[in-house]
């Protein structure tokens, strides 16, 4: 059995739009096989709908520990240069760099501290 989570992740489809459509809360892969074979109108539609310019999910993984996680990215996250998991020390990332500083960004997904590394003018370090 799967979760209703798991399914949108597979189907690429925002948690949102699952329950709205009655996705179960628990279904076999057999269920959702089913749903991918014979999409219904609507996922039909919504993927139809897509520009491609904006991930319907994103995974995040910790620099320092690797931990992973898919959430649906916010318009207003930054290119961040490093992800680390909120309990980790700020001296296990890697040092700033020469001419650039460094902010946090709290609240990235479940556990994470996105970590931005940029000039002083702003531009972000690729």
């Amino acid at each position: 059995m799967i979760t209703r989570r798991e399914a949108a992740l597979r189907l690429d489809i925002p948690l949102e739009m699952a329950q709205r459509h009655d996705l179960p809360s628990r279904m076999t892969e057999a269920q959702l096989a089913e749903i991918e074979a014979n999409p219904p109108a609507w996922l039909v539609q919504s993927r139809s709908n897509r520009t491609g310019k904006k991930p319907v999910w994103v995974s995040l993984t910790c620099s320092v520990c690797g931990f992973t996680e898919a959430v649906r990215p916010k318009k207003w996250w930054p290119e961040f240069t490093y992800m680390s998991c909120d309990h980790h020390g700020y001296d296990e990332l890697p040092e700033v760099e020469p001419g650039l500083s460094r902010r946090e960004v709290d609240g990235i997904g479940s556990r994470f501290i996105g970590i931005v590394d940029a000039t002083d003018s702003g531009e972000q370090l690729s």
